[in-house]
């Protein structure tokens, strides 16, 4: 089975698969001081704990191993500053892939979200016969929506969505970029 490469080196940005024991104080303590930022567009920020954080990196390896979602680390100096994946919902045909990202509110407005999105991009390329990869989130979320807007994917539809989040609309808006658009995207381009 073909696997995404579980380090990617970015010039100054790394993203790497979580160990699941090391990680957890450092990872725990990200997200605690991300949750305002988070909160109104992340579902499970409501559920947080330090049991539901390390079950979810515990889950990690084995998910990899499956090749079902693909889970890293977003690290500067050595430091982590976020997450994101690489994964295949139930309903996504199997040519497709989606994305998702979050950073410490420290780590924003530098282009990690959009370098990492490129990377996650590029690897999902690189798995064979998926011929797209698509961003999901809420109207709402402009920061979100930005990342994928300036990586060249373009809104490939809006549709009814349950309002998990409290600054939910109830629309998920879905940005898409196909292998056919020339798949420029890659990360030697984010430098």
């Amino acid at each position: 089975m073909d696997l995404p490469q579980q380090v990617i080196e970015l010039d100054g940005l790394t993203l790497r698969c979580f160990d699941p024991e090391a990680d957890l104080p450092e990872f725990f303590r990200v997200i605690e001081e991300s949750l305002e930022h988070l909160r109104p567009w992340m579902p499970w920020v409501a559920e947080h704990s330090l049991a539901r954080t390390s079950d979810f990196l515990a889950r990690r390896r084995e998910l990899w191993a499956r090749g079902e979602v693909f889970t890293y680390a977003i690290v500067v100096d050595g430091a982590i500053v976020g997450a994101c994946q690489l994964f295949r919902c139930g309903e996504t045909p199997h040519n497709g892939r989606e994305i998702g990202y979050w950073l410490h509110p420290a780590a924003t407005g530098r282009g990690l979200a959009t370098r990492t999105a490129r990377a996650l991009v590029e690897q999902a390329f690189l798995l064979p016969g998926v011929d797209y990869v698509e961003v999901v989130h809420d109207p709402a979320n402009r920061a979100s929506g930005a990342v994928p807007a300036r990586l060249g994917f373009t809104e490939h539809l809006r549709r009814p969505a349950e309002r998990l989040a409290p600054a939910g609309t109830g629309e998920d808006r879905v940005w898409r970029l196909t292998r056919r658009q020339g798949n420029t995207v890659t990360a030697a381009d984010a430098r």
